[in-house]
């Protein structure tokens, strides 16, 4: 089982709070910020970042991302360009520890206005080992540890994939909006708006997965990324993660063993793989056992690869292709 690390209620508002608070006008010019046409400079740091930018800004933000398409978040080099590019931003977007070279680079830019994703809501520990599901409140049993490999994601291994629960991802919303409110005073209205709209559509999101996977034929899914601890854990469903929180890792031929044990177990009938990462162990461990592979995507970047346009087709995409690896009845 997972330990949980919950960030207390309390704490997580106080958090909010102070992130928001701490953002200041950019150059006491409300929405000048440093553009000619007058927009805020936002710099997200990946995809999920950049959605929230978009979606919430708008017309009024110039939103730019320091991970184009088609890189995989967690291997990104920061260049020369892109550290300039971050210094002059008048919003920088980001989840810390998701991507080292980000992290420095945004240590090192003498923003002012900087929002850490993962200070908008709870994180939590999940392995690559099994049990990544239940309940939100969910107790654990005194002495349990998650398993898996860290691999540097997060304080004390905690999952950065927030976004991948559409509940956790609209309280990250929230604070950004919160945050592009106090960074342009001007526009803050505008902004409160786009955040309550992108929240209801995260709250519809959130119902369709909860009706579409109900009574399923098993709760068990295997993925090569162990990438949906938070997904599993909303939906009551269980992640068995081949390799750990990041993709390019390579499982232990004990582990190997022990999905192939799982899924014969658990009737799995399919292994799920990603699109900005290699399908190499999944369709190996697909040729093994039989069963058929499919994607599942963590949503970390927009490809034409992808099975969608955006977060929401994307998000509906992975629904669609649980509900057929789980055997959906809804």
């Amino acid at each position: 089982m997972n330990v949980r690390r919950l960030i207390p209620t309390a704490a997580l508002a106080g958090a909010v709070a102070l992130g928001a608070t701490a953002l200041t006008a950019c150059s006491g010019a409300g929405a000048s910020g440093g553009n000619s046409d007058g927009k805020l400079d936002v710099t997200a740091s990946f995809y999920p970042m950049l959605f929230l930018a978009e979606q919430i800004g708008k017309d009024h933000v110039k939103a730019t991302t320091l991970t184009k398409p088609g890189v995989e978040p967690h291997d990104l080099e920061i260049t020369p360009k892109q550290t300039a590019q971050l210094a002059e931003a008048d919003v920088v977007l980001y989840l810390k520890t998701l991507q080292p070279a980000v992290d420095k680079a945004v240590a090192q830019s003498g923003v002012k206005n900087i929002v850490d994703a993962g200070t908008l809501t709870s994180l939590e520990a999940h392995g690559t080992s099994g049990h990544d599901h239940g309940h939100e409140g969910e107790a654990e049993s005194e002495g349990e540890e998650a398993h898996g490999d860290d691999h540097g994601d997060g304080e004390a291994g905690q999952d950065p994939h927030v976004w991948l629960d559409p509940v956790k991802y609209a309280e990250v919303a929230k604070g950004v909006g919160a945050a592009l409110e106090k960074a342009d005073p001007d526009h803050a209205a505008d902004y409160k708006k786009n955040t309550d709209e992108l929240v209801a559509q995260l709250n519809a999101l959130n119902t369709e997965f909860e009706t579409g996977l109900k009574n399923p034929a098993t709760k068990t899914f295997i993925t090569t990324h162990s990438a949906f601890g938070y997904l599993a854990e909303r939906y009551g469903l269980d992640q068995e993660g081949i390799s750990g929180l990041d993709p390019e890792s390579e499982p232990s031929p004990a582990r190997m063993k022990e999905i192939r044990e799982i899924a014969k177990k658990e009737n799995v009938s399919t292994v799920f793989f990603e699109t900005l990462a290699s399908d190499k162990t999944a369709k190996s461990l697909a040729s093994d056992t039989g069963l058929k592979t499919d994607v599942l995507d963590p949503l970390e970047g927009i490809t034409d690869k992808s099975q969608g346009a955006d977060y929401f087709e994307v998000m509906r995409s992975n629904l669609k292709n649980l509900q057929k690896a789980l055997g959906t009845t809804s």
